[in-house]
C-alpha cells in the first residue's frame, strides 16, 4: 500500500490578514546583557538568560486595525535558539479591547536581524471581532535587531478556506 502526501502552494491556501509594526519600549535583562547577545558579544550561558520585553505599536488590515501594547517573556537558549511567548493588548480603532498571546521562535541570521515564526491566539467579547476568537493566525516576520532601533514588523495570515465572519 502506498502512501501518498497531499502537497499545497502556501500562496494559494494563505490570506493576509494585517500587519504590525512595533518597537521595543523596555527590556528587563535577568543577568545577561540583551545588548550583548544580540550583536553577538556573548553566547547564552548553558541554562539559557531570560528577557522580559516590553514593546508597543499597531496593527493594520482590512478587518483589524488599532495599537498593540505588550511584554515578550523571551528565552534565549543556550544553543542559541529563541523562544518567543508575548502577552499583549490590542486596542483596535472603534474601542474594541483584543487579548493576543503568540509563541514561536526567533531564528538570528548573519547580519544579526531575527527571523519570527509565529501561532496567534485571540480572545474577545467584542461583537464585531468575535470572529478572531476561531481562527488560528500564523505570523511571520523581522526583528530589526543589528540596527539597533528595536523595530518589528509581523505580517498575520489565516487559511484562507476557513471562514471570516463580520
Amino acid at each position: 500500500m502506498e502512501t501518498r502526501i497531499a502537497r499545497t502552494n502556501l500562496d494559494a491556501t494563505l490570506q493576509h490578514l494585517f500587519d504590525e509594526e512595533a518597537y521595543l519600549t523596555d527590556i528587563t535583562e535577568y543577568g545577561v546583557s540583551w545588548e550583548s547577545l544580540v550583536k553577538g558579544k556573548q553566547l547564552p550561558p548553558p541554562q539559557g538568560a531570560r528577557f522580559d520585553i516590553a514593546f508597543e505599536g499597531k496593527i493594520f488590515g482590512d478587518k483589524i486595525n488599532g495599537k498593540v501594547k505588550g511584554v515578550d517573556y523571551l528565552m534565549a537558549r543556550g544553543d542559541g535558539k529563541f523562544i518567543l511567548a508575548l502577552h499583549a493588548t490590542i486596542v483596535t480603532d472603534d474601542g474594541a479591547v483584543i487579548a493576543l498571546q503568540e509563541k514561536g521562535i526567533m531564528v538570528q541570521s548573519p547580519d544579526g536581524n531575527g527571523q519570527l515564526y509565529l501561532t496567534m491566539n485571540f480572545s474577545t467579547a467584542y461583537s464585531n471581532y468575535q470572529w478572531i476568537n476561531g481562527i488560528q493566525v500564523w505570523g511571520v516576520g523581522t526583528s530589526f535587531l543589528s540596527e539597533g532601533e528595536g523595530r518589528v514588523t509581523i505580517s498575520g495570515f489565516v487559511n484562507k478556506f476557513r471562514q471570516l465572519n463580520s
